[in-house]
């Protein structure tokens, strides 16, 4: 039985046995301990050590011990809590976080692929940072995860020549699979639930574009350094495979205009509010947004319909980075589901203490720490969810948060989006990018790696954006 439909029947099991349940948050996060949050952290540490301990067995099976930390979890807690409350989480991970998610996904990865760049590019630092630059871009404007996947191929393309190019794809990720995103709504997924609360898309461009310019600005600067540095010690391959009399090109255009087509479908449901909701196996889901998810397959389905296979086979296209995308975020909604009820339960949950660093004796905020817990803990939870409760233990209220909260909704804003980049999982294009280039050849760090070259360039960044933007 495949992991799909194991999951699948487990989400129709769950609506049988609570078609009342509504919500994980069911799971109430004062009466958790941190135990239930084991099989989350073993998810973690198996997407961590597996692939380096045991490659063939992760590359082959990765599904299935995905599904088994989240029976580690669902089981215990249908034995010990109840199993309407377990049944709750799947049906509120699947239907109402999931489900969106990697239709999203979808379509911007399979859109994206039967557009394909052609002709001479070689990867000269000039030409990847123009390219990186372009990548953050375009973040913004048609978000992280597709202009992640429009631009990673033509990057892997330019550079299958240098012996040296993990740099190029990890500061692919910092830039264009993270922070580029943070100038509106569109961009990054919290974001996007930042502007279903009321704040605005003026507010979100205004107030994030010194820190995502900033950023964007001395990465590039010190990845154009680093590229060089490489460059000049090792330069290219005596053959390069892109022969010299190749014209650059661009072949599947009208998938832009379905690109156009996802950006236009997400932002109508973020403004088309009907009041109008369907009730799905217990989990109430407006309108507008099972009409943007139809969209959204919609668009998919004619890409493929229209994109020539030629074109897609030369684009080195194929469904292996979505599915494994889609098998392991299944798993970690389920397992996350207690660490974020704890982190909700506030003074009354496991992790009060970390919730108390937040505020000063006064009540006030603290700035920097928003910033660095959300943005802590958006590296290995789900970010989206993440700024949803940081959001709401500042305030709640989006007219108060652009106001008087200002500086604490940036900060918080900038966390989630920002430090995404930390890990492999903080961020949904991260895992996508890295497994493409991994299909190209390019020997990418494992997950305590690239947390690695996080550290080294990433945490010296936003200690500057601390003092500069947060204090």
């Amino acid at each position: 039985m495949s992991v799909a439909r194991t999951l699948f029947r487990l989400t129709l099991l769950a609506g049988a046995l609570s078609p009342g349940l509504a919500h994980a948050a069911g799971l109430d996060g004062s009466q958790l301990s941190l135990l239930w949050a084991l099989p989350f952290a073993g998810l973690l540490l198996s997407i961590a050590l597996f692939p380096i301990v045991a490659p063939e067995v992760w590359h082959h099976h990765f599904g299935k011990i995905s599904l088994g930390w989240a029976l580690a979890f669902l089981l215990p807690c249908a034995l010990w809590l109840d199993p309407a409350t377990a049944g709750g989480v799947v049906v509120h991970a699947m239907v109402d976080e999931y489900l969106p998610f990697i239709v999203l996904l979808f379509a911007l990865y399979t859109i994206s692929g039967g557009i394909l760049i052609t002709g001479n590019l070689h990867g000269s630092p000039a030409l990847n940072t123009g390219l990186l630059a372009l990548g953050a871009a375009c973040a913004s404007l048609m978000g992280t995860t597709g202009a992640a996947m429009l631009l990673i191929r033509p990057l892997l393309h330019a550079n299958d020549n240098r012996r040296h190019n993990v740099h190029v794809v990890v500061f692919f990720i910092f830039l264009v699979g993270n922070i580029g995103g943070g100038l509106t709504p569109i961009g990054d997924p919290p974001l996007f639930l930042g502007f279903l609360k009321g704040v605005s898309f003026a507010w979100t461009f205004s107030n994030m574009l010194l820190p995502v310019l900033t950023a964007c600005l001395i990465l590039l600067v010190v990845f154009y350094l680093l590229d060089s540095h490489y460059y000049r010690k090792e330069g290219v391959l005596p053959r390069d495979p892109t022969p010299d009399s190749a014209r650059l090109g661009i072949q599947g255009v009208f998938n832009f205009a379905l690109l156009a087509g996802v950006v236009g479908a997400v932002l109508m449901s973020g403004m088309w509010q009907p009041g109008l909701e369907l009730n799905v196996l217990g989990v109430k889901v407006g309108i507008q947004n099972l009409l943007r998810d139809g969209i959204l397959l919609t668009l998919a389905g004619a890409s493929l319909a229209l994109t020539p296979t030629t074109l897609r086979d030369a684009n080195e296209f194929n469904w292996g980075p979505i599915a494994e995308v889609g098998k392991l975020f299944a798993a970690i909604f389920i397992t996350m589901a207690p660490a974020i009820a704890i982190l909700r339960a506030g003074p009354q949950g496991d992790l009060a203490a970390l919730v108390a660093l937040v505020s000063s004796a006064d009540g006030s905020p603290i700035n920097p720490m928003y910033f660095w817990l959300t943005g802590s803990l958006s590296s290995f939870l789900d970010n989206a969810p993440t700024y949803l409760v940081f959001f709401n233990l500042a305030s709640g209220n989006a007219t108060q948060m652009m106001t008087e909260y200002s500086a604490t909704l940036l900060a918080i804003s900038a966390g989630a989006v920002f430090m995404g980049a930390n890990s492999y999982i903080g961020n949904a294009p991260n895992f996508m990018i890295k497994a493409i280039a991994e299909q190209r050849g390019v020997p990418m760090p494992g997950f305590f790696g690239y947390m690695g070259w996080a550290w080294v360039f990433l945490f010296p960044l936003f200690v500057l954006l601390t003092l500069v933007f947060f204090r």
